[in-house]
């Protein structure tokens, strides 16, 4: 497997802060910088923890106390994953976002009762169509 399919922040000790970030993301650095504030457009939280079953830290991002996005850090990008109970498949089939996206969201494998969305942030490309899944995982019951 290469370097760029590998999850990155594997180390417990050291804490995923601006440097570290910058040095794992690379030229999606500033990439990342707009989640964040569109995290604080919507008035969501994020924080960074140490998962030790999957020996990664892993940032949850909440809105209240419902957790609305998933982000990991791999070599060159940012992973965010959004779940999605299966009833609300063909709404999110729905929403006005790009075809191949929805192709790659209908493709992608369960998570047992769940439909992960995941998007790879390498730039601000997809950002648009992030924030229109984003914007219906916080108002879905």
């Amino acid at each position: 497997m290469s370097e760029e399919n590998l999850v990155q922040l594997r180390d417990e000790s050291i804490y995923p802060d601006k440097p570290v970030l910058k040095a794992v993301l690379g030229e999606s650095f500033p990439a990342f910088e707009e989640l964040l504030n569109l995290f604080e457009e919507h008035d969501l939280t994020h924080e960074w923890r140490f998962y030790k079953d999957g020996k990664a830290w892993l940032c949850k991002v909440q809105k209240k106390k419902k957790t609305i996005v998933w982000l990991s850090a791999w070599t060159g990008y940012m992973q965010a994953a959004i779940y999605f109970p299966l009833r609300l498949l063909d709404d999110i089939l729905a929403l006005n976002i790009q075809d191949d996206l929805k192709s790659k969201i209908s493709e992608t494998k369960n998570v047992g009762k769940s439909k992960p969305c995941i998007f790879e942030i390498r730039d601000k490309t997809l950002l648009l169509d992030f924030e229109t899944v984003m914007r219906f995982k916080i108002e879905s019951k």
